[in-house]
């Protein structure tokens, strides 16, 4: 089975100030870390190797998280000792990854129930494959009849499947290295090239869950949803 890189060492000052002393992959969802989320749907999936690409506050990480063996997987960690960057600190794991030929890497502040096994299908002969999830609208719309103008329903914060967004979860190859950065941002310098040369493949997911943690307001969200779209708890 493919290893997993997490890309855990982002500052998260639009969480501040939950994020001065406590790393946002450890900010707490339903009672649990986001990171905690993450592994327990990893290991929902059958996958249990993790590497923690971490800077700030990598130490509290580890606290938590230690070796991943009391919930029966394997971690280890790659540390920056300054923001690199995510295509900088997938960069700074090559090391780790040499003796894989696929790897999974996902943002580490998502939360999603997409399906991994299917996803790791969709790479091909590409050199890396996004996940896809449809937009999702902040706001709630008014579904009304285009000839009399009656209003007939209001539909909370739907998905707009007309337009897919980057879920943050990504598989590539190992020539995926070729084309990182030192320093620098994945989806502003790789992504653009593969894309250009046809070497990334999308992988839609329409029904998945999904959600990113970037505001207060995300953490709440996120905590009326998971126990509802997350069986994966019930395996600890």
């Amino acid at each position: 089975m493919y290893k997993i890189v997490i890309l855990a060492g982002g500052l998260g000052k639009r969480l501040r100030p939950l994020t001065e002393n406590t790393p946002k992959v450890l900010l707490p969802v339903a009672g649990k870390p986001i990171l905690e989320w993450q592994i327990l749907w990893l290991r929902h999936y059958g996958f249990y190797d993790i590497i923690l690409c971490v800077g700030y506050l990598w130490q509290r990480i580890r606290e938590v998280i230690g070796d991943g063996s009391r919930y029966n997987v394997k971690v280890a960690y790659v540390v920056e000792s300054e923001p690199l960057g995510t295509g900088g600190a997938l960069m700074n794991a090559k090391k780790e990854l040499e003796d894989t030929d696929k790897f999974i890497v996902i943002n580490g502040d998502i939360l999603t129930n997409l399906d991994l096994v299917e996803f790791s299908r969709y790479i091909d002969d590409n050199v890396g494959a996004i996940a896809l999830v449809p937009l999702p609208s902040t706001f709630g719309i008014v579904d009304f009849d285009k000839n009399t103008l009656k209003i007939k329903s209001f539909i909370e914060k739907p998905r707009i499947k007309d337009y897919w967004i980057n879920a943050g979860v990504y598989i590539f190859r190992n020539e995926i290295f070729d084309y990182l950065p030192e320093r620098g941002d994945i989806e502003r310098t790789t992504f653009p090239k593969l894309a250009s040369e046809l070497k990334l493949k999308a992988a839609i997911f329409p029904d998945a869950f999904w959600i990113s943690i970037d505001s207060h307001k995300d953490l709440e969200e996120a905590s009326k949803m998971i126990p509802e779209v997350y069986p994966f708890h019930r395996y600890v």
